[in-house]
């Protein structure tokens, strides 16, 4: 049963899901809830991985290095769920549905948004989380191998054949959804990794993703590049959004930094409909700080 939340009509709901792993589920969920505390709003989120903890562990690292630096960096109300045992009982699934909507609706008093990050993989809260969505972004690589949770390809001509295991999931959520009344979910599958170089790769994935939308009901929308300052950010808990001065950093910004900055000002942009925060910082004087180092 979907959980309701009618307490607070006005919070939303951002689920960051999808079970295949290493797609950057908990870098996009930390971007977006320091983008969302940085325009004013009142922020929680959740970690419904109890295993990997990857989303906890970033907050964790957030919080010790704003003490370490003398810092305030903004961030969310955070709460993780305690990790299940090897074997989930029917007793024990019933008190983690509880435990799940108790929460949401605790957070959803005092919190403008609540962003929920999913483990990798098909799991009871994570269906419930699912269905109580307003915001669904799926993140994932930009290759075939990622692509295969959402449809089958035909292997000579890469022509969608079929929808797969995770988008009938999503679809079984969505109708749960709007059978309890709720708006339809906004799905959104955000493409990571995207290479800058047009390939025969990154064009057959694009044209499968535009096939599958159509069948799926979801839009697409370009994420995050690899790059190497994300990476960093993770032990510090920083995000592309904090200030760009060494003091936040422990290093002096580059060019690096600013362009990763403004991809997550379009990232947000993208997903949310409207850039979320304004900048602090003037971009041309971390470049001449860039260009003096």
């Amino acid at each position: 049963m979907i959980q309701e939340t009618s307490s607070a009509p006005c919070v939303r709901i951002i689920v960051v899901a999808n079970e295949k792993g290493g797609s950057g589920k908990s870098t996009v969920a930390i971007h977006l809830a320091i983008a969302l505390l940085r325009s004013g709003q009142n922020v929680a989120t959740i970690d419904l991985d109890s295993r990997q903890r990857s989303f906890t562990h970033y907050i964790d690292n957030r919080l010790t290095w704003s003490r370490q630096r003398g810092k305030d960096l903004p961030t969310p109300t955070h709460v993780c769920f305690d990790e299940d045992g090897e074997f989930v009982t029917a007793e024990d699934e019933a008190a983690g549905r509880a435990t799940f909507a108790s929460t949401l609706a605790n957070l959803a008093e005092s919190h403008d948004t609540i962003i929920i990050d999913t483990p990798g993989h098909n799991h009871y809260l994570s269906r419930l989380a699912l269905a109580a969505a307003d915001t669904l972004i799926t993140p994932l690589n930009d290759s075939f191998v990622d692509l295969d949770v959402l449809g089958n390809v035909d292997p000579e001509t890469f022509a969608v054949t079929g929808v797969s295991h995770y988008a009938r999931i999503v679809d079984e959520a969505r109708r749960e959804r709007q059978q309890a009344g709720k708006p339809e979910t906004d799905w959104i599958v955000l493409r990571n990794r995207l290479s800058t170089l047009s390939s025969r790769n990154k064009r057959f994935v694009g044209d499968a993703l535009a096939d599958l939308s159509q069948r799926l009901g979801f839009r697409s929308a370009e994420g995050l590049a690899e790059r190497v300052v994300f990476r960093e950010f993770y032990p510090r808990g920083l995000t592309a959004i904090d200030d760009l001065d060494e003091l936040t950093l422990g290093t002096r910004p580059t060019m690096s930094h600013v362009t990763a900055q403004l991809e997550v000002q379009n990232l947000v942009a993208a997903l949310l409909g409207a850039p979320a925060y304004q900048f602090d910082e003037d971009f041309s004087d971390v470049m001449l700080q860039s260009d003096a180092a």
